[in-house]
């Protein structure tokens, strides 16, 4: 038995899929940009640290607070029924989610839910965050058997870490400050922008450099199969490995 004998599973994702992918992209990209216009980009981290935040350590704990910055800013926009990018929704996920942030849009007469996962990288230290995992291989591959128009999108967010003089309490304060960003639909990511660490579970799905991506359009079905192959390829995987995984998912049928 092999891979080309089973009888798959195949999503058939709308034909409106690849048009909703941008318009969410370019919302949440033109939020994040007037965050940054509007000076809503600093966040202030008060503490008793006569000599501030421990710089080169920052990265460690970045993240979870540029997450939860993220998850304000889109939570305020959505409160505002007028607002131009048509978010109507904005959930906050639970720690062991696939994604971080739960976004919902409304485009002319449907709405669009995309799972946004939020990656900090540091401006000024060299590889900060550059190759993260992203998902596990079979949770990510199951999500989009069980919706075709699952969207999984990849926001990369940059900041810089500086302290300020507090003149109230004179100590210091450490800023966070989110300088650039990029967000990705992962299904579009190139072949080549897409690695399978083994580590962790059934593995995760790793992107190579996330400063540096460029896009294949693919349907939900040829990045099914991209993601089986690159679970196969690995020296520690096997045809086998991934028949017990297609089984216990149902990702064939019976």
């Amino acid at each position: 038995m092999e891979y080309s004998d089973m009888t798959f599973k195949i999503p058939q994702e709308s034909e409106s899929y690849q048009s909703d992918s941008r318009f969410v992209i370019d919302a949440i990209e033109a939020i994040i940009q007037s965050a940054i216009n509007d000076g809503n980009n600093r966040i202030i981290l008060n503490t008793n640290l006569k000599l501030g935040l421990p710089m080169e350590n920052i990265n460690k704990i970045a993240g979870p607070i540029i997450e939860a910055w993220a998850f304000e800013t889109f939570y305020n926009i959505k409160d505002d029924s007028d607002n131009a990018y048509q978010l109507v929704n904005a959930e906050s996920l639970p720690r062991l989610n696939k994604a971080d942030i739960l976004l919902q849009f409304k485009k002319t007469n449907t709405s669009i839910t995309a799972s946004v996962d939020v990656k900090a990288t540091a401006e000024d230290i060299e590889n900060s965050g550059k190759a993260p995992n992203i998902t596990s291989f079979s949770r990510i591959r199951s999500a989009y058997i069980e919706d075709p128009d699952f969207m999984f999108i990849i926001l990369s967010l940059k900041h810089k870490v500086y302290s300020e003089r507090n003149h109230d309490s004179k100590l210091m304060d450490g800023i966070m400050e989110i300088v650039k960003y990029n967000a990705y639909d992962l299904k579009y990511l190139s072949d080549n922008d897409i690695n399978y660490n083994p580590a962790l579970g059934t593995g995760q799905i790793q992107i190579k450099d996330i400063h540096y991506v460029e896009y294949e359009f693919r349907t939900t079905w040829e990045f099914c199969r991209l993601l089986d192959r690159k679970y196969m390829k690995s020296s520690r995987r096997s045809f086998d490995d991934w028949f017990r995984e297609a089984v216990k998912n149902k990702w064939i049928k019976e």
